[in-house]
């Protein structure tokens, strides 16, 4: 199948690779621009971007999807289906119905739980004990699509969400060849979402690895797991700000947390 693929972080490489792996032809790539990172702020390209290129494979960088010179650039390429893993993106209405094959999202939850940009940390934050990879077929809405395929995966207790993203990212990439292939040779069952039972996850800030000590070990516990690599947990100690990257729950002082003890 010839495929568009649409993916920028470190998230939606196994999917590239498992594609290129499975002998689909990957016409290009689109990522995000490259951005300036850390304390010096160095231009970086996205991880997807540099994967690409060490592939061969052409790489476009739009600033905006909405634009004449996009669709152009997709009508030219004529992909069979456009694969979308993590691009960060919202994709027109016009892109989203060209390919012959629909635009096929890998999402990293069960859906309709955990629809937006954070699936993986709010599930870890909320201290659930289930997640998974949901492949849909993608609309205008926020993944309000038709789930495809489905699967489950157990979240261990002291995971962070990176631990947890890795495992998913495979999980999520195994999940995506076996829809192309449901999809390819017809037998792809669509379940439509039930809204009603639907979620959101948004984007995390700084404030949401603000500390509340009143909270139980446990919900602190999920905290510092869900927020780190980003944005740590946190509290403030006589004015100094305390980054707090792992954290272990203690039967002992379990029903105090926050307190110290002599």
């Amino acid at each position: 199948m010839k495929i568009l693929f649409m993916g920028t972080p470190e998230f939606a490489i196994p999917s590239l690779k498992a594609l290129i792996d499975a002998e689909h032809e990957i016409c290009a790539v689109f990522t995000k621009p490259d951005k300036p990172q850390g304390r010096k702020m160095i231009i970086t390209p996205p991880p997807v971007k540099v994967f690409a290129q060490e592939k061969g494979i052409k790489v476009f960088q739009p600033e905006k999807l909405k634009v004449t010179e996009v669709y152009k650039i997709i009508e030219d390429l004529s992909p069979d289906a456009i694969v979308v893993v993590a691009y960060g993106k919202i994709l027109p209405k016009n892109i989203i119905e060209f390919p012959k094959y629909g635009c096929i999202n890998v999402h990293g939850s069960l859906l309709p739980k955990y629809r937006g940009a954070a699936p993986i940390q709010w599930s870890i934050i909320n201290g659930d004990k289930i997640t998974g990879i949901t492949t849909m077929f993608m609309n205008e809405g926020l993944d309000t699509g038709d789930i495809l395929l489905q699967s489950k995966v157990y979240i261990n207790e002291n995971e962070t969400s990176e631990d947890l993203k890795k495992r998913l990212s495979l999980v999520g990439a195994d999940l995506l060849i076996k829809t192309l292939e449901k999809i390819k040779n017809g037998t792809i069952e669509r379940i439509k979402q039930n809204d009603d039972e639907a979620t959101l996850s948004p984007p995390l800030d700084k404030i949401t690895g603000d500390i509340d000590w009143k909270k139980s070990a446990e919900e602190i516990h999920n905290l510092v797991r869900g927020s780190n690599p980003w944005p740590i947990a946190h509290t403030f100690l006589r004015g100094k700000l305390f980054k707090i990257y792992k954290t272990k729950i203690s039967s002992y002082y379990s029903n105090c947390p926050g307190k110290s003890y002599r």
